[in-house]
């Protein structure tokens, strides 16, 4: 048994097939193939049911995999032991975020956190809470920046700052000051199901949007709520970081809540047995040295209605 061999099972058990793993790990199949069967004659049991397609791991196999990663968490932090004493740091860090943050952060603390950490090898990648926890849990990402609380038992949670949410509007509300019944549900602008700001929304507004309207729509991304908003009219809840790179004439149309104010906490999140410590330390020190000032901090009365 070798930790090359442990690193192929989990790899086929990420890509459910034999040829996308070799294709992954720059190994030939047969050469793969040989591997595995060798480390299933070793434990003698078989870790994949080959009869599935997609290939999924057996049932006396699911706790061979789970060793497996436990394993190489602990082969990590040998290395991470070995960074953290040298002076530069330097390796790989994978990094989950979701949609409704990435286009606003990152070009926050990107450009001045390679600046920085020119050894730092960032890679990056977009998806869904659901699908990063599933990746930290995997050890497929080693940290996420997500909305928090997420109330599970495995992912380590590093709170990092609070933005508040505005509502924006196509036409000019008297009020300046709003609470979330100022809102009509029939012309509010949604993201899309799977987006965690949508569930933040409908809970914030204790609503559950039905409409009869003649034109539905739930966007992908929140840019394309404001640009309905502009040019179809209606109402749209955006996070704060979204408001920074607004023109003069969007700004005109935002109107902040009414204290208590509605915010969201954004935090680092990492598996319970995390490793590359330093690297994810100025992650987060990258982040906090570049985020301008946010009107939640301590300014206001605020209620954090978190992820749900």
């Amino acid at each position: 048994m070798n930790l090359q061999q442990l690193k192929y099972i989990l790899a086929i058990e990420e890509h459910q097939s034999f040829s996308k793993a070799a294709e992954a790990k720059f190994i030939s199949q047969p050469a793969l193939s040989m591997m595995v069967k060798n480390l299933e004659g070793e434990l003698d049991i078989k870790i994949f049911d080959r009869s599935k397609k997609p290939i999924i791991p057996t049932e006396m196999g699911k706790p061979i995999l789970e060793q497996a990663r436990a394993v190489l968490r602990e082969v990590s932090k040998l290395h991470e032991i070995n960074r953290a004493q040298k002076e530069t740091l330097q390796g790989v860090l994978s990094v989950g975020i979701i949609p409704t943050l990435a286009p606003y952060l990152l070009p926050l603390f990107l450009k001045p956190f390679l600046k920085k950490y020119p050894f730092i090898h960032l890679k990056i990648y977009e998806n869904t809470t659901e699908v990063i926890i599933e990746k930290l849990q995997k050890g497929q990402l080693d940290t996420g920046l997500l909305v928090t609380p997420l109330h599970h038992r495995d992912i380590k949670e590093t709170p990092l700052f609070n933005e508040r949410f505005f509502v924006y509007a196509h036409d000019i509300l008297e009020k300046h000051f709003l609470l979330p019944e100022d809102i009509d549900a029939e012309e509010l602008w949604l993201l899309e199901e799977g987006h965690c700001l949508r569930s933040q929304i409908l809970n914030l507004c204790e609503l559950r949007k039905k409409s009869n309207a003649q034109f539905e729509f739930e966007a992908g991304s929140i840019d394309t709520l404001i640009k309905m908003v502009d040019h179809q009219s209606g109402v749209t809840i955006v996070p704060e970081l979204a408001t920074l790179t607004m023109s003069k004439k969007q700004k005109k149309h935002l109107r902040p809540f009414a204290p208590p104010v509605p915010v969201r906490e954004v935090s680092i999140a990492t598996h319970r047995d995390f490793v590359k410590k330093s690297l994810i330390d100025a992650l987060k020190d990258g982040v906090l040295e570049n985020l301008p000032k946010l009107g939640a901090e301590g300014e206001v009365e605020r209620v954090e209605i978190g992820k749900m």
